[in-house]
C-alpha cells in the first residue's frame, strides 16, 4: 500500500509511533482539531482504539523499519512523537527522526527517567509518566498542606 501525503515541510504533519491509550488520545485530537496526522503501530488490531471520526492516517508496521518510516513519509513531517510502551524503539525511532531525516520536533515518551539524558544528547523532548505523576501528587500534597 502506498501512501499519499500532499505536505510540503513547513505544513503541520505528525507522525504518531504507537496505537495505544496515548497515541490514539493523541492522534484522536490532533484529528479533530484539522491536523495531518499519521499513527504507526505493529499490531492491526491498536487501530481499533483510534475514534470512528479519526481523520488520520494509520499505518501498520515496524516504525523502527526505515521503509515503514519512508512510506509514511516521515521526510515531509513537522513533528515525531514516539509513544511505545518500549523506551528502546521509542529511543531508536527519536533518533532515526532527528539525525537522518532532521525532524526538528521530536517527543518521546521514557518509562525511565534515568534515560532522559540519552534523549537531550540528540535534542529530544521527553515526557516522562513517573515523573509527572511525581509533580502532580507533589502539587495535590502542596495544596492539601497549604490549606490546613
Amino acid at each position: 500500500m502506498k501512501i499519499q501525503i500532499n505536505k510540503q515541510k513547513n505544513e503541520n504533519y505528525t507522525i504518531i509511533i504507537g496505537c495505544g491509550r496515548l497515541g490514539a488520545n493523541l492522534a484522536n485530537t490532533l484529528s479533530d482539531n484539522g491536523e495531518d496526522v499519521l499513527i504507526i503501530d505493529k499490531n492491526k488490531e491498536a487501530f481499533r482504539k483510534l475514534s470512528p471520526a479519526f481523520g488520520g492516517l494509520s499505518l501498520n508496521g515496524d516504525a523502527t523499519d526505515l521503509d515503514i518510516l519512508q512510506e509514511a513519509q516521515i521526510n515531509n513531517a513537522t513533528t515525531v512523537i514516539a509513544v511505545t510502551n518500549n523506551d528502546n524503539a521509542n529511543i531508536l525511532v527519536a533518533q532515526v527522526a532527528r539525525e537522518i531525516f532532521h525532524i526538528e520536533r521530536v517527543i518521546a515518551r521514557l518509562y525511565d527517567p534515568e534515560r532522559e539524558y540519552v534523549y537531550h544528547e540528540f535534542g529530544i523532548d521527553t515526557i516522562c509518566p513517573a515523573i509527572l505523576s511525581v509533580k502532580e501528587i507533589d502539587k495535590i500534597l502542596y495544596k492539601q498542606e497549604a490549606e490546613s
